[in-house]
């Protein structure tokens, strides 16, 4: 009476299926290399049964479930000594659960210590073990155990412990995660016990040893291993990290939120990680050789001028910087994008379209352009504009190739006078450059300092545009 009693309103064990387990998106270089991982509340990567390391599934068993094979999902030993604490210190004490009940537990139930939630394991863990069959239980639960924090599953315990898919594991690192999912972060070697996880692995190479899983001579040959493993240090857990973010709002505009941080999609992108290594690096040195300019940032994007590829992005000096007064972003410091976020004024840098969009209207690279003082009358209420050189000097007659490839000013000026602002805009607007839309807002706004630099622009859209003249 009691098992039909607790049986009533309990979750199905057919939830139990890879499609219902969320799953962390994984965003990727060019080249294979992981930048970065989404998720909510888990960071799980789903693998099959064949994916999982022969010693590692003998080491799980031998330590958590040495009868795995022979049970029916439940531990009648386990049972009585649940009982037997609750009716002595007045709760269920953790441990001495199966393979099946851990997994009915991670999935279908609860954590809660009460014996009404033991009935509920109990009665699961038999229609599960009745259901699956053992080699898909042993899948579900390597995919489903907590191995420490976040990380939920094999794979991505593989990947954050020793920087390495799950398959790829030798016996000694099978040890060590198999000794995990009873205290994680007791045994984890990030906690506050970074040894606790030698004992515990010498526990579990006994318990395979006793169960002919291993020979003796494996067992002590292991032992004298576990000391000098090396893990992963646990550093910032994301490479590229403007970019990353960047890829991770463009993939929540596309699919939602929930299909990406829970949906398990993988993204290969055209970013190189080696080539961004060296740009946050040079980034990096010339803020510092420019700190007596009271320089405080400084970003940088490279991209593939036939493709427009993103092949880097360095968003600030450091990302994990905090705040910075100089450059005013408070609350966002180094996590600002100084190359997708920020409008910036592109100096010189924009004379180049002012020229292609003469070329457009006919003009030559050998086209004459008086380099001679030059007043432009500012009208009723504004100020004439006296556009000045950067050396203070005039050079006379100048064909284009040779102001452009100077970079004087008035010349420059002089340009877009003849061949006119809106027409200017236009060209850049079509080059990718969404904030110089060709209306009469900022016609008036930029008037004829626009080709010195006048107006803002993202520098991702200008270094777009440049690839128009790669």
């Amino acid at each position: 009476m009691m098992f039909f009693w607790y049986s009533r309103d309990l979750p199905t064990p057919g939830r139990l299926s890879a499609s219902n387990f969320p799953q962390s998106t994984k965003i990727f270089d060019r080249n294979g290399i992981l930048l970065y991982d989404i998720y909510r509340d888990e960071n799980r990567t789903y693998i099959t049964l064949d994916q999982i390391p022969k010693k590692l599934q003998e080491a799980t068993i031998a330590i958590e479930d040495k009868d795995f094979y022979k049970n029916q999902g439940f531990s009648i030993m386990g049972y009585l000594r649940a009982f037997r604490n609750a009716i002595l210190s007045g709760r269920i004490a953790g441990g001495g659960s199966t393979i099946t009940q851990q997994l009915v537990k991670n999935t279908l139930l609860t954590s809660e210590q009460t014996i009404v939630r033991k009935i509920k394991e109990f009665i699961l863990a038999i229609q599960v073990d009745r259901k699956y069959t053992k080699s898909q239980i042993l899948e579900l639960y390597f995919n489903a155990t907590p191995y420490g924090g976040t990380t939920v599953g094999v794979e991505a315990a593989a990947e954050r412990y020793f920087g390495k898919k799950a398959k790829d594991l030798d016996l000694p690192e099978s040890v060590i995660l198999a000794g995990l999912p009873q205290r994680p972060s007791y045994f984890s070697p990030y906690g506050q016990n970074p040894k606790a996880y030698i004992e515990r692995g010498k526990q579990v190479l006994r318990r395979m040893q006793e169960d002919s899983y291993i020979t003796k001579k494996q067992e002590l040959d292991t032992m004298k291993k576990l000391p000098n493993i090396v893990f992963l240090k646990e550093t910032h857990a994301i490479k590229a990290p403007h970019f990353s973010f960047y890829v991770k709002d463009l993939l929540i505009k596309q699919f939602g939120e929930n299909v990406v941080e829970q949906g398990g999609l993988q993204v290969t992108t055209t970013l190189d990680y080696k080539l961004e290594e060296k740009a946050e690096e040079i980034v990096k040195e010339e803020v510092q050789n420019a700190e007596s300019l009271k320089v405080g940032n400084g970003a940088s994007v490279v991209l593939n001028p036939k493709n427009g590829e993103i092949l880097a992005m360095v968003g600030s000096r450091d990302f994990f910087e905090e705040s910075d007064k100089k450059e005013k972003i408070p609350l966002k410091g180094g996590q600002f994008n100084v190359i997708t976020q920020a409008l910036r004024q592109p100096g010189s840098s924009i004379k180049p379209v002012a020229y292609a969009t003469a070329l457009e209207k006919g003009y030559t690279a050998s086209t004459l352009i008086m380099d001679t003082p030059t007043n432009f009358p500012g009208g009723a209420q504004e100020k004439d504009y006296i556009p000045k050189n950067y050396d203070g000097k005039f050079h006379g007659p100048l064909q284009l190739r040779f102001a452009l490839g100077s970079s004087i000013n008035i010349p420059a000026v002089k340009l877009l006078a003849l061949i006119g602002i809106k027409n200017t805009l236009t060209t850049a607007y079509d080059m990718g450059i969404s904030t110089f839309a060709p209306t009469d807002d900022n016609v008036n706004r930029f008037g004829l300092s626009l080709t010195l630099g006048g107006g803002d622009v993202k520098p991702l859209e200008l270094a777009t545009a440049y690839t128009a003249f790669a």
